[in-house]
């Protein structure tokens, strides 16, 4: 697949099997977040490469179930949303450190 954007229904080919998917996120273009459905554990999400992607028109079973995990996820935040963010001076109206405090005058 050349271009993948968040909402597509995919198959991920992983492991020998192909599983139905939606794409949640694509953080990298190494990299896509895809929504899966895992018998065992239910609807949770896999990272894997665009590689391993191909593209599906019919609608799955398991699809409602995937929306609703995307649904209550929070939307991806990347790296120019924490630019700002990333020097750790500490909480705002507490420069520094407390002072020292003798005792005993």
């Amino acid at each position: 697949m050349e271009s993948i954007g968040a909402g597509e229904l995919v198959k991920v080919a992983d492991d020998g099997s192909e599983v139905d998917g939606i794409v949640f996120d694509t953080p990298s273009s190494s990299k896509v977040i895809v929504a899966v459905m895992d018998r065992s554990r239910g609807p949770g999400f896999r990272t894997v490469h665009p590689s391993a992607l191909s593209a599906r028109t019919e609608e799955s079973p398991d699809d409602r179930a995937l929306r609703l995990l995307m649904r209550r996820t929070p939307p991806p935040v990347h790296g120019a949303a924490r630019a700002g963010s990333t020097g750790g001076h500490g909480r705002r109206g507490h420069p520094h450190g407390a002072a020292h405090r003798p005792t005993g005058r």
